[in-house]
């Protein structure tokens, strides 16, 4: 039940330094949030935790389902073409710390080095994991993007946010959830145990992209003296 709890705290924590981040730096926060989120979230994933009913899952769904919103919220405010490149920069950055890390574990550490064998945990990622990870990242960032932009032209007012958001996310993150499982463990587990991590993943990136609608309208109300009016920028396809 502690899992649980402090579970709900981390959501909420996530979600504060979310819109934080926004209204403190706006448009560039949002960049800057995609390449840490993208990092930290590959980070997480490596440490598993057991929830409720012996449920057993890794961390990282929240902070990637922020990724989400990110581009969903630049979507919105800032039209396609400006989530397309925070994909791209989310991408990049997934892409450059991966083979750097990679880099850095070749070299021969010193006698009394205490570091190799933590980054060896954290950063020695077999090749399919890295693989899975990068591919689930470009495909299903990319469409989220497009099916955004699709949903907006038959739900398009204001009120209609929760329809555009929950639709592109919930849709593209089982697309995430899927490509990933399957290139990082098809083979490694039984049928039974691949398909009961594929669902306890996606059934929180679910649950946590339905708490987050609330988290996006707050960050829609945000206004920029830079930037304009909400209106005039947010058609920029």
């Amino acid at each position: 039940m502690f899992n649980l709890l402090w579970g709900v705290l981390f959501v909420i924590v996530n979600f504060a330094f979310f819109l934080l981040c926004y209204r403190l730096f706006g448009k560039s926060g949002m960049y800057a949030w995609v390449g840490i989120a993208t990092v930290i979230a590959n980070i997480q994933v490596a440490k598993t935790i057991a929830m409720p009913f012996d449920i057993v899952m890794t961390l990282g769904n929240t902070m990637y389902v922020t990724l989400y919103m990110t581009s969903d919220l630049l979507n919105e405010k800032y039209g396609r073409a400006e989530a397309r490149k925070a994909v791209w920069f989310g991408f990049f950055t997934l892409l450059m710390t991966t083979v750097i890390m990679q880099m850095v574990l070749v070299f021969k550490p010193q006698e009394t080095d205490i570091a190799q064998s933590s980054l060896e945990t954290i950063f020695g990622l077999m090749p399919r994991l890295a693989l899975g990870s990068l591919t689930a990242y470009f495909i299903s960032q990319f469409l989220d993007v497009r099916l955004y932009s699709w949903i907006r032209k038959y739900y398009s007012t204001s009120s209609q946010l929760w329809i555009r958001s929950n639709g592109s996310t919930m849709i593209s993150s089982f697309v995430d959830t899927l490509i990933f499982c399957t290139i990082a463990f098809a083979g490694l587990y039984d049928w039974d145990v691949w398909l009961e991590i594929l669902l306890t993943t996606y059934l929180a990136k679910f649950l946590l992209t339905a708490v987050s609608t609330p988290i996006l309208y707050i960050a829609r109300t945000f206004t920029f003296a830079e930037e304009g009016s909400p209106s005039s920028v947010q058609k920029k396809d």
